[in-house]
């Protein structure tokens, strides 16, 4: 297998990144990318792209401020947006995106967070978190970012999340 590079990225990336997206019919437009940059240059994000022999494949940010509220009282750097391209999945990129936000929060804080949807496309994600050592926070879901009300009913999409922590002292 071909060596997996994981950096941070740059300015140049955009537009690589958002047309990769594109292609497979995901939105994630450039202005967003954009919008990363300038988070990760004030220091409120930090964004790394995987890629293979200079082609990129996938890419994560850790944020340094979540918005899910109880990581935010308790400052956990949560790993969000984490994405693969199909045609490099289950070759170890999360896994590789994984360790590098996993190292970089280590720098600041024990636990790392993240949230994951719960409908079958996360299947692979919610089981490569687990393996991980990744544990519900024990909150129950949430519906962008806030508790549903027991009882009540919430539309099954992105917006549904599971957010789990885990304790980056504990030996993987």
């Amino acid at each position: 297998m071909s060596t997996i590079t994981i950096r941070p990225m740059t300015f140049a990336d955009v537009d690589a990144i958002s047309r990769a997206f594109t292609e497979i019919g995901w939105d994630k437009p450039a202005a967003m990318y954009h919008r990363y940059l300038s988070e990760q240059i004030a220091g409120e994000r930090s964004v790394f792209v995987a890629e293979v022999e200079g082609e990129f494949a996938g890419y994560g940010c850790v944020v340094w401020q979540s918005t899910y509220p109880p990581f935010a009282q308790a400052n956990i750097p949560e790993i969000v947006d984490l994405n693969v391209l199909p045609s490099y999945r289950r070759r170890g990129f999360a896994s590789r995106l994984m360790d590098e936000a996993e190292a970089l929060i280590r720098t600041r804080s024990n636990v790392a967070g993240i949230g994951v949807g719960l409908y079958a496309d996360y299947g692979p994600a919610q089981r490569l978190y687990i393996r991980r050592g990744y544990v519900p926070d024990g909150r129950g879901v949430t519906y962008a970012d806030e508790i549903p009300v027991p009882g009540s009913l919430v539309r099954i999409d992105d917006n549904l999340i599971l957010h789990l922590t885990k304790d980056l002292t504990l030996a993987d």
